[in-house]
């Protein structure tokens, strides 16, 4: 099915708020329902536990506070432009822009805690469940909030009952940015390769599949 830019614009917005929504319907539910460390077991190989974070993906802390949440900002003002280049430049395939579309909106998703969250929830505690507009104010000024987590699979114990794989906790947004760039380097290796090339400016995949 070839997919008119119109219409494959209508879907990259539509899979960008469908993201965001999800993901922060499950990060406010956590936040307001769950105290800090607060686990629950929803399948014997899957809890929902409430952790935050102030660096990347799983919890990674590699920058600053305000340069990670810079970083962000910039990364996903690139793949907005980057979208636009696939679609009305490049004529990309609809599977390939889904991916990279995924990774623009698990990345904005984090952008939203990081920016907004400190200014309006109160802090998380293993003893009290944050506010929503607390009347004394948030528990951090603007852009330095805390990613809030809560995806926990912990698949293999050894004999004392710890945990070897899988330890990181995530969210939703993380799970879009990792699952499409798997994605991307075993079904979309070339799409990535000629949108990233001069190839790539031509109309040769003008051919649409999914």
């Amino acid at each position: 099915m070839v997919l008119q830019e119109k219409q494959k614009t209508v879907l990259v917005v539509s899979i960008f708020l469908l993201v965001l929504l999800l993901d922060q319907c499950l990060k406010f539910y956590i936040k307001l329902n769950y105290t800090l460390g607060e686990a629950h077991e929803i399948l014997p190989f899957f809890q929902l536990c409430f952790v935050e974070n102030d660096g990347m993906a799983f919890g990674i802390e590699w920058f600053s506070k305000l340069l990670l949440t810079l970083f962000r900002i910039v990364a996903v003002g690139l793949f907005v432009w980057y979208l636009y280049v696939l679609i009305y430049k490049q004529h990309a395939r609809t599977g390939y822009i889904v991916m990279v579309t995924l990774i623009a909106a698990g990345a904005f998703a984090n952008i939203i805690d990081c920016v907004l969250y400190g200014v309006i929830f109160s802090a998380s505690t293993p003893w009290e469940v944050a506010t929503l507009f607390p009347a004394d104010g948030g528990y951090a000024s603007l852009f330095y909030g805390k990613v809030v987590d809560m995806l926990y699979f912990p698949l293999i114990h050894n004999n004392a009952g710890e945990v070897l794989f899988f330890r990181p906790v995530f969210n939703l947004a993380d799970s879009c940015i990792t699952v499409a760039v798997i994605l991307i380097f075993i079904f979309y290796s070339k799409d990535l390769n000629r949108s990233l090339s001069k190839e790539g400016k031509a109309s040769d995949a003008k051919t649409d599949s999914k």
